[in-house]
């Protein structure tokens, strides 16, 4: 065995190496089972990166995934936006051709209503003329008065040479 002042190796272990170093024996073995430790250590760590990498590498690969899944959705959503713009655009334009036909047919209404009201006015003066000239004439002159068949029957007696009879 190894003194701690002799090689300087067991001055440097931990008390848990100390120990294997006093159960196994030589400084050969103890160096080789050490060397194997290390060797563990180091495939341990290896396998553990390994895994950390493919780890890393699936996280990559579903971030990857999920952005082409969104950037799909937002092609979808931005489709689905087109669309909707360009209908509301059509019914805009509907709008304000029915907006237009609406006002135009308003003002035909409005100047229709006043011609009506214009005619009944007329209609009513005419009205109350006639009733007044033929209640005039009727009273000064029977003659002036015409009442269609009658008055052409009369005329037509009244001047036999002038008129024929077939």
């Amino acid at each position: 065995m190894a003194s701690s002042s002799g090689s300087g190796i067991s001055g440097s272990l931990s008390a848990a190496t100390a120990a294997i170093a006093a159960a196994v024996g030589t400084e050969e073995e103890l160096r080789a089972l050490l060397e194997q430790r290390r060797a563990k250590r180091m495939l341990s760590n290896r396998e553990s990166a390994r895994r950390s990498r493919m780890r890393k590498q699936r996280h990559l690969d579903d971030l990857n995934a999920q952005a082409a899944q969104l950037r799909r959705e937002n092609a979808h959503v931005a489709t689905a936006l087109g669309l909707t713009t360009q209908g509301l655009l059509a019914v805009d334009a509907e709008n304000a051709v029915l907006r237009t036909q609406a006002a135009e047919l308003a003002a035909r209404l409005h100047s229709l209503n006043d011609i009506l009201v214009c005619m009944n006015t007329n209609a009513a003066a005419a009205g109350a003329a006639a009733v007044s000239l033929t209640a005039a004439a009727a009273a000064t002159d029977p003659f002036l008065t015409f009442d269609g068949a009658t008055a052409f029957d009369d005329l037509l007696r009244s001047c036999p040479e002038m008129f024929p009879l077939c």
